[in-house]
């Protein structure tokens, strides 16, 4: 707090709310006054030092030990004001940032402190907004501080009483904001002392005594802001004013003498009389803003007299205003109108809205009785029409139309814009919206989703010649009336048709087009994309899909995945590299050989269940030289011959469920050394027999990953135990005692690359055994999981990390010798239904070097 003392010249600044561990030492001075309120009820006080006495009454500090130190006078002391000190300029600059507040709580520190708290430039700027203080301080804080410029009093008590005691203090004021209490005439004739005061602010306030006039008098004042106050009579004389806001105010009359009034607002004065609100406008020959919205007594009538009185006018609000109509009216400088909520307001008002032909702005929402609007400016920038029931016909022609906000207009069916300057347009939920036309050279973004009437003609005006020549994004979401969609735009980049369920036909010839959305299309038969520059593709969420064309230089992915009805499709994407075809069920060879031969850069091709695909097609895989992954799963494929005759770069192959396969169909990989590059072969629910399985096992060492799930023909994996049918020499073709480095030629050449073993619910294997003899050096991984029937396990693997055994109810015999073994999965139930004998009887049988649960 700042106290007051008559004796002195220095200040002492001191806390705010505060309790100083000193304040015995204040209690003989009168003048001090702590509050111990909360921070909106704090006194300010003003305590005067004199300059030669400051070490007679101990500070305010922080702490006991900092006013102990400074009171001894010691070398300590001397010290700790060292410690202490900063540059005057960098204090000045760190206490430029902090509020009066923390001002005060800043000069308890020390005298440096004190004194930089103190300078003027702090306190040029007076904020006791909602705070308690006292007459004889606010005094003598104007009189210690007589250059303020501003002063805020808003909630102060008494407020009224504080400025009159000090007016003589406050000849330098410029801003001065009031609100709350009682304001009388005595107030605003005090005012007179501040000649330099341009800016009142009165807020929230009642003025008079209730039955006399306030007057504001003031030759200086250039902004006067009297806003939610209460009032009977307000006259003001003020010659220089600029801007008068009477926002909110309740008054019956009000009397204007300002001849420079640019900017006039009674906005919400309910009490105000049409005549009221007349006279004073038309006495402000130079008035260029009127705000006069929610006056509903204004008139048509007014309106005239004012635009006849007030020929700058350029800013008109009357929004909310029952009564007019906007009719006859001629505001030829108008560049701001406002006239939302204005019942009066019909098509007929449009004719004085176009005399105003320099108008930039116009917001007409709400207007219950518009049906159309048609308007010719050269200078419109922006126009609002939101939540218009009746409205149907919107026809706008502006070279510089930049914004256009259209919502909620459930009846409107034509529009037409013509601009240059337009760039985005959103007409969202118009469900009426049937015909467009667009003559804007410049617009990049049209969004119409949920126009649900829009016919399939709204293609030609979005398209090439229609009027859009730089529409870069498209958005036709929900917009069910459109059956037949074929846009030809060569700027368009990014198209969304999300939820256009009637959609059957789209065409698409937009050599940009990189992103598009098809979303919830269930009905769409026939596609073209020819040309587009799509690089990705998704059109297996149109199961309906019948014909399709796509011709995308860019494009390296293709998900035709669920197509279930395609039966002709003409793809050229010559730079495509992974296509999904999986469930194309109609899919032809005749389409997949063309395919082939378009796309030479192939190399992940999926065929799931495309039943269609025969040994013509799979011969023209010989086109794909990069082929690398082949899905064939649940085909009825019988013949591999085209594949490993054409796909010798072929490392995944996939033939799970292929149910016609026989063992001869897999002779030529184990045989004949085919496809040596895989690394990866899927056999599971197939019918190969045990035979095939164990040759295919001994021979193709160059195999990683192979899965058998669910195989029913393998009975039992005994790994080297025959020989390689291709008549390679096993590896255990020595005896011990032989050459050592013969055997480990051989065993080198015969090393099996076998990292992962998947045998997942094969129903009839019974026994699986892997010696070390069989030379799996790099096998880390079996899944035996749901092997119902099988009973021995005897492994010496010794890079094995994880092996799966869950489910494996029939389990006897386990032996492991695999010294990384981090990973053993037992189904619990298995464990706990053991008696005591044969868990005994395992554990003797389990041996391994490490393992980790």
């Amino acid at each position: 707090l700042l106290e007051s003392s008559g004796e002195s010249s220095g200040v002492n600044a001191s806390f705010f709310g505060y309790e100083a561990p000193h304040l015995h030492a204040f209690a003989e001075h009168d003048h001090l006054k702590l509050s111990h309120g909360p921070e909106n009820e704090l006194d300010f006080g003003l305590s005067l030092i004199s300059n030669d006495g400051g070490n007679d009454i101990p500070r305010e500090t922080n702490s006991h030990g900092v006013c102990d130190v400074e009171r001894s006078g010691g070398t300590n002391a001397e010290d700790l004001e060292i410690r202490m000190d900063l540059s005057d300029d960098l204090l000045h600059l760190i206490f430029s940032f902090l509020c009066q507040k923390d001002l005060c709580r800043a000069g308890a520190a020390c005298k440096q402190w004190q004194s930089a708290s103190m300078h003027e430039d702090f306190w040029k700027y007076l904020k006791f907004e909602n705070t308690r203080i006292s007459l004889q301080n606010f005094v003598n804080i104007c009189h210690r501080y007589q250059n303020v410029t501003n002063l805020n009093l808003s909630g102060v008590l008494s407020a009224e009483s504080l400025v009159i005691e000090a007016i003589t203090f406050l000849r330098h004021l410029k801003t001065l904001i009031m609100g709350k209490g009682q304001l009388g005439e005595t107030f605003f004739q005090a005012l007179a002392e501040c000649p330099l005061l341009n800016t009142l602010t009165v807020s929230d306030a009642s003025l008079g005594s209730g039955i006399q006039e306030v007057t504001v008098n003031h030759d200086g004042l250039h902004e006067l802001q009297i806003v939610k106050c209460r009032a009977l009579r307000v006259s003001i004389r003020c010659h220089q004013l600029r801007i008068l806001s009477l926002r909110r105010t309740g008054m019956a009359h009000v009397s204007l003498n300002c001849p420079q009034l640019l900017e006039l607002d009674f906005q919400s004065c309910h009490k105000l009389s049409d005549t009221a609100i007349r006279q004073a406008a038309t006495a402000c020959p130079l008035l260029a803003s009127l705000d006069m919205s929610s006056c509903s007594c204004v008139t048509d009538e007014t309106l005239r007299e004012i635009a006849n009185a007030c020929q700058n006018l350029s800013v008109l609000d009357a929004s909310n205003c029952p009564n007019i109509s906007f009719e006859s009216v001629k505001l030829p400088m108008l560049v701001d109108l406002r006239l939302s909520s204005c019942e009066g307001i019909t098509s007929a008002s449009m004719g004085a809205v176009c005399f105003s032909r320099i108008l930039e702005a116009l917001q007409l929402d709400n207007c219950s009785l518009l049906t159309s609007v048609s308007l010719d400016l050269p200078h419109l920038k922006n126009i609002s029409l939101v939540h218009l029931r009746k409205f149907a016909d919107l026809n706008l022609r502006s070279p510089v139309l930049s914004y256009i906000k259209v919502s909620r207009c459930s009846a409107l069916r034509c529009v037409t814009i013509t601009s240059n300057a337009l760039k985005k347009l959103v007409l969202q939920k118009q469900e009426s919206l049937c015909n467009l036309s667009l003559q804007c050279h410049n617009l990049i973004d049209v969004d119409l989703s949920d126009c649900e009437s829009l016919t399939n003609e709204i293609c030609k005006v979005l398209s090439d010649g229609g009027g859009c020549p730089m529409l870069r994004s498209l958005i036709l979401d929900n917009c069910e009336s459109l059956s037949v969609v074929e846009l030809n735009n060569s700027s368009l980049v990014n198209l969304s048709l999300a939820g256009c369920r009637s959609m059957t036909f789209l065409k698409l010839a937009c050599p940009k087009l990189q992103v598009v959305i098809l979303d919830g299309c269930d009905h769409l038969e026939r596609a073209s994309f020819c040309p587009v520059g799509l690089e990705s593709l998704n059109l297996g969420i149109c199961p309906k899909l019948s014909v399709l064309r796509i011709e995308a230089p860019n494009m390296s992915i293709l998900e035709l995945k669920g197509c279930g009805v395609l039966s002709e499709a003409s793809i050229n994407c010559p730079c495509l590299i992974s296509l999904d075809a999986s469930f194309c069920r109609q899919f032809m060879d005749d389409s997949l050989s063309q395919t082939a031969e378009a796309c030479p850069l192939i190399e992940h091709l999926i065929l799931s269940s495309c039943l269609s695909i025969d040994v013509r097609g799979l011969s023209s895989l010989h086109c794909l030289q990069k082929l690398a992954l082949l899905d064939l799963s649940y085909t009825f494929l019988m013949n591999l011959k085209p594949v490993f005759d054409s796909c010798l770069q072929l490392k995944v192959l996939k033939l799970s469920a292929c149910k016609y396969l026989s063992d001869s169909s897999l002779e030529p990989l184990y045989r004949e050394g085919a496809l040596p590059m895989l690394v990866e072969l899927d056999l599971s629910y197939s019918s190969i027999g045990q035979t095939a399985i164990e040759e295919l096992l001994a021979c193709c060492t160059n195999l990683v990953n192979v899965n058998l799930n669910g195989c029913t023909n393998l009975h039992e994996l005994v790994c080297g135990s025959d020989y390689c049918r291709s008549g390679d020499m096993p590896i255990d073709a020595f005896p011990p005692d032989s050459a050592p480095d013969k055997t480990k030629e051989i065993r080198e050449s015969s090393d099996c690359q076998l990292e992962v073993l998947n045998c997942t619910g094969c129903p009839n294997i019974k026994k699986v055994v892997i010696p070390s003899t069989a030379n799996y050096l790099n096998l880390s991984k079996i899944n035996l999981n749901l092997s119902a029937n099988l009973k021995e396990v005897d492994l010496k693997c010794s890079n094995l990390y994880n092996l799966n055994l869950s489910n494996c109810n029939s389990l006897e015999i386990l032996k492991l010798d695999c010294p990384r073994l981090a990973n053993l999965q037992l189904l619990v139930l298995f464990l706990m239904q053991l008696s005591p004998e044969p868990i005994a009887s395992m554990h003797d049988l389990l041996v391994y070097r490490k393992f980790r649960d």
